[in-house]
């Protein structure tokens, strides 16, 4: 008997953990509260079906276009293109790397990006990745990504929105320093980092959204 009540229980709790796995795949914020949310797309998450995504409550989709001085999205072009014909307004995102000269970079992204009079804000991604293990002075870090969004903005002619994770904020304090719109990252509940309030709220990093392959980060829009 103790050992049906043991199976039983343990089967309730794989239940209970596929519910709150499903759950948690599969949050966004309510919509009436967050009416502008979307997804955040690199090729590396396969092919999409754009409709699809559209049809999971996506107003809008950023795009990885480009990564450091030379890394490029084999698939942007087509899915920037492809976004605008399901409806989905689209902005493009370059993750920065600590260990390349902005300017290089800069001159990537801009490579990669249309000017586009309906694009949303350009997005730069600051966080401390595996890739690149160095560390410069805050005042290094500061003054290089400033050289990367003016030649960002001066080119777009849009402010740049500045995506930085936690661990990158407390190492250098970019919120403080950069006074542009901020897109933080925090899970179910609202950021509580950052020197300023923040525009973009990552709030679920991997939501299965109808029409990918893979898990991506789902965002809102603060109303």
């Amino acid at each position: 008997m103790s050992i049906r009540r043991f199976a039983l229980g343990a089967v309730a709790l794989a239940l209970l953990a596929a519910l709150l796995w499903w759950g948690k795949v599969s949050w966004r914020p309510a919509e009436d509260a967050y009416p502008d949310q979307g997804p955040v797309i690199a090729a590396v998450d396969g092919p999409v079906n754009w409709a699809l995504v559209r049809g999971d409550g996506a107003d809008f989709v950023y795009l990885l276009a480009s990564w450091g001085s030379n890394g490029r999205s084999t698939r942007f072009h087509a899915d920037w293109s492809d976004a605008a014909k399901a409806g989905l307004r689209r902005g493009a995102v370059h993750r920065y790397s600590l260990c390349q000269l902005a300017r290089d970079q800069a001159t990537n992204f801009i490579a990669m990006v249309p000017r586009d009079a309906d694009e949303l804000p350009p997005a730069i991604e600051l966080d401390l990745t595996e890739d690149c293990a160095a560390r410069p002075a805050r005042a290094t870090v500061l003054q290089e990504a400033a050289s990367f969004v003016r030649a960002v903005e001066s080119h777009l002619g849009k402010l740049i929105v500045v995506r930085v994770s936690k661990a990158f904020d407390a190492e250098y304090k970019v919120s403080r320093a950069m006074d542009r719109p901020l897109w933080l990252s925090s899970f179910f509940f609202l950021p509580a980092y950052g020197e300023r309030p923040w525009v973009m709220w990552e709030a679920n990093e991997a939501r299965y959204v109808d029409g990918v392959e893979q898990a991506v980060p789902w965002v809102a829009v603060r109303p």
